[in-house]
C-alpha cells in the first residue's frame, strides 16, 4: 500500500490529511485532521501516515508525551496497527515468493522505509517468538529472517 492509497483511505473514512512544515513531529493526528512533515519522500510520507491511522483507529486521548505505561501501550498499538497495515505477515511472504530477501529489497518491494520494515520485523518477533506461520509458510525471525514454504 502506498501513500496514494493511504490518502484515498483516510478520504473515504472522513479524515483531511494535509502535508505542513511540522517541527516536532513527521506526523499528527488531531481529530478528524492529520498533518504530515512537507519535504520527506513519498514512502516515509506512507508509513507516517499508516501510524497515524493506527492512532485514529486503536489510541484515544493526547499520547505525545508517553508518560503513562497505558500512553506507551497505545503507542505500540498504533505502530503494529501500521506495521500490519503496510507489511503484515503476508507481505514478507510476497516479498519472499518475489525474490527479496535483503531487508533493502523487501523494503522497496513493499514500499516502506528500511526503518520501518526492521522495526516491524522487531516487533513481530517480540509478538511471535523466534517464527510465525501463515498459510504454507514458515517465517523465521531468528537468528535472522528468513521464509521457508512448506510442502505438504
Amino acid at each position: 500500500m502506498n501513500y496514494t492509497d493511504l490518502l484515498t483511505e483516510a478520504a473515504s473514512k472522513g479524515l483531511t490529511v494535509k502535508e505542513k512544515c511540522l517541527q516536532a513531529y513527521d506526523g499528527r493526528i488531531k481529530g478528524n485532521h492529520i498533518a504530515i512533515r512537507r519535504g520527506i519522500p513519498a514512502t516515509k510520507k506512507a508509513c507516517i501516515l499508516a501510524e497515524e491511522l493506527g492512532h485514529r483507529y486503536t489510541t484515544y486521548g493526547d499520547i505525545l508525551e508517553q508518560c503513562s505505561i497505558e500512553e506507551q501501550k497505545q503507542e505500540q498499538r498504533a505502530r503494529l496497527w501500521a506495521y500490519n497495515k503496510m507489511i503484515g505477515l503476508q507481505g514478507i511472504v510476497s516479498a519472499y515468493r518475489n525474490g527479496y530477501s535483503s531487508l533493502h529489497d523487501m523494503a522497496d518491494f513493499l514500499e516502506v522505509t528500511e526503518e520501518f520494515l526492521s522495526e516491524a520485523l522487531n516487533r513481530y518477533r517480540g509478538k511471535y517468538g523466534c517464527y510465525a506461520t501463515i498459510d504454507n509458510y514458515i517465517i523465521y525471525f531468528e537468528p535472522y529472517l528468513a521464509v521457508m514454504e512448506l510442502y505438504i
